[in-house]
Protein backbone atom coordinates (compact mmCIF):
# COMPACT_ATOMS: atom_id res chain seq x y z
CA UNK A 1 0.00 0.00 0.00
CA UNK A 2 2.95 2.55 0.98
CA UNK A 3 4.60 1.72 -2.35
CA UNK A 4 1.69 1.99 -4.38
CA UNK A 5 0.76 5.66 -2.70
CA UNK A 6 4.58 6.54 -2.86
CA UNK A 7 4.61 6.18 -6.78
CA UNK A 8 1.23 8.18 -7.19
CA UNK A 9 2.58 10.21 -5.54
CA UNK A 10 5.71 10.52 -7.47
CA UNK A 11 4.33 10.22 -10.46
CA UNK A 12 2.07 13.11 -9.97
CA UNK A 13 5.57 15.26 -9.54
CA UNK A 14 7.05 13.90 -12.74
CA UNK A 15 3.91 14.98 -14.20
CA UNK A 16 4.18 18.63 -12.77
CA UNK A 17 7.58 18.85 -13.37
CA UNK A 18 6.84 18.01 -17.07
CA UNK A 19 4.51 20.86 -18.21
CA UNK A 20 5.84 24.17 -19.39
CA UNK A 21 4.56 26.70 -16.71
CA UNK A 22 4.20 30.50 -18.11
CA UNK A 23 6.38 33.02 -16.33
CA UNK A 24 4.51 35.40 -16.01
CA UNK A 25 1.19 33.91 -14.72
CA UNK A 26 2.17 30.55 -13.10
CA UNK A 27 -0.30 29.18 -15.80
CA UNK A 28 0.52 25.58 -17.12
CA UNK A 29 1.34 26.61 -21.07
CA UNK A 30 -1.14 24.34 -22.82
CA UNK A 31 -4.14 24.11 -25.22
CA UNK A 32 -6.66 26.89 -24.03
CA UNK A 33 -3.89 28.44 -21.97
CA UNK A 34 -4.14 31.76 -23.77
CA UNK A 35 -7.69 31.83 -23.45
CA UNK A 36 -8.12 31.39 -19.55
CA UNK A 37 -5.42 34.00 -19.28
CA UNK A 38 -7.06 36.39 -21.15
CA UNK A 39 -10.61 35.59 -18.93
CA UNK A 40 -9.61 34.67 -15.68
CA UNK A 41 -6.59 36.59 -15.08
CA UNK A 42 -8.51 40.37 -15.54
CA UNK A 43 -10.24 39.80 -11.90
CA UNK A 44 -7.99 37.86 -10.15
CA UNK A 45 -4.67 36.34 -10.15
CA UNK A 46 -3.69 33.06 -11.58
CA UNK A 47 -2.32 32.04 -8.50
CA UNK A 48 -6.35 31.39 -8.12
CA UNK A 49 -6.22 28.56 -10.19
CA UNK A 50 -2.89 27.30 -9.49
CA UNK A 51 -3.98 26.67 -6.04
CA UNK A 52 -7.42 25.06 -7.03
CA UNK A 53 -8.38 21.73 -7.76
CA UNK A 54 -11.28 20.08 -9.55
CA UNK A 55 -13.50 17.92 -12.02
CA UNK A 56 -15.66 20.39 -14.89
CA UNK A 57 -18.31 19.94 -12.35
CA UNK A 58 -16.20 21.70 -9.75
CA UNK A 59 -14.89 24.26 -12.00
CA UNK A 60 -17.83 24.95 -13.72
CA UNK A 61 -19.12 25.95 -10.16
CA UNK A 62 -16.62 28.25 -9.38
CA UNK A 63 -17.61 30.61 -13.05
CA UNK A 64 -21.06 30.37 -12.19
CA UNK A 65 -20.62 31.93 -8.50
CA UNK A 66 -18.63 34.25 -9.73
CA UNK A 67 -20.75 35.11 -12.77
CA UNK A 68 -23.40 34.94 -9.90
CA UNK A 69 -21.71 37.10 -7.45
CA UNK A 70 -18.65 38.71 -8.59
CA UNK A 71 -19.68 40.49 -11.61
CA UNK A 72 -18.03 37.86 -14.16
CA UNK A 73 -18.97 38.27 -17.96
CA UNK A 74 -20.92 35.84 -19.66
CA UNK A 75 -18.94 33.32 -21.85
CA UNK A 76 -19.96 31.96 -25.20
CA UNK A 77 -20.41 28.25 -24.98
CA UNK A 78 -17.41 27.33 -27.21
CA UNK A 79 -15.16 29.51 -24.67
CA UNK A 80 -16.71 27.82 -21.56
CA UNK A 81 -15.74 24.71 -22.96
CA UNK A 82 -12.30 25.91 -24.10
CA UNK A 83 -11.73 27.14 -20.56
CA UNK A 84 -13.37 23.92 -18.27
CA UNK A 85 -11.40 21.51 -20.46
CA UNK A 86 -8.17 23.23 -19.97
CA UNK A 87 -9.06 23.41 -16.24
CA UNK A 88 -9.98 20.46 -15.66
CA UNK A 89 -6.81 18.72 -17.70
CA UNK A 90 -4.60 20.84 -16.15
CA UNK A 91 -5.74 21.68 -12.81
CA UNK A 92 -7.29 17.69 -11.81
CA UNK A 93 -8.86 16.97 -8.20
CA UNK A 94 -5.83 14.41 -7.18
CA UNK A 95 -3.29 16.90 -7.06
CA UNK A 96 -3.43 18.81 -3.68
CA UNK A 97 -1.85 21.25 -2.87
CA UNK A 98 -3.78 22.60 -0.67
CA UNK A 99 -7.43 22.18 1.26
CA UNK A 100 -10.05 21.09 -0.61
CA UNK A 101 -12.59 22.95 -2.50
CA UNK A 102 -15.47 24.75 -0.47
CA UNK A 103 -18.80 23.33 -1.89
CA UNK A 104 -21.39 25.84 -3.96
CA UNK A 105 -23.34 26.06 -1.26
CA UNK A 106 -20.89 26.72 1.59
CA UNK A 107 -19.27 29.28 -0.49
CA UNK A 108 -20.32 33.18 -0.31
CA UNK A 109 -22.90 35.37 -1.51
Amino acid sequence: MKKGLFLIFASSLLFLQAQKVDSESGLIIAKGFETVKANCTVCHSAKFITTQKGDRDTWKAMIVWMQRTQGLWQFTPEIEDEILTYLETNYPPGIASRRANLKLKDMPN
